[in-house]
């Protein structure tokens, strides 16, 4: 059984079509790997070992589907399976660093606000 999005997806504005696309919770730490060279499933696993290999696999199925990445399936055995990005996923780069900039830069302030609220 396949999940079903329980809202229609509203793509009347820019922002709508950039959420769509990165919407999920390991979605920006996939494509910020691939970007830094992590290309197999097992890498990805171990680089982000807190989310489960199969939501690892439905959002990278998902980033194919986007456009944002590609899979390439190399005919051998044992099965090897590279992802790497799109010229579209590529353009998103940028905007990850600039978003991670800003994290940094508020680092402290951020910190102190989610610990207090824990």
């Amino acid at each position: 059984m396949t999940y079903q999005k329980k809202l229609p997806v509203s793509l009347d504005c820019g922002l709508n079509l950039f959420l769509e696309v990165i919407n999920g919770k390991w979605k920006l730490a996939l494509i910020w790997s691939i970007y830094s060279g992590i290309k197999r499933p097992g890498e990805l696993q171990r680089k982000i070992p807190k989310a489960s290999r199969r939501v690892l696999d439905t959002q990278l199925k998902q980033l194919i589907d986007h456009g944002i990445l590609s899979k390439i399936d190399f005919n051998e055995i044992p099965l090897k399976v590279e992802y790497k990005l799109t010229p579209l996923g590529e353009t998103l780069i940028p905007v990850i660093a600039l978003t991670a900039k800003w994290g940094e830069t508020h680092r402290e302030e951020l910190e102190h606000l989610i610990i207090s609220q824990v």
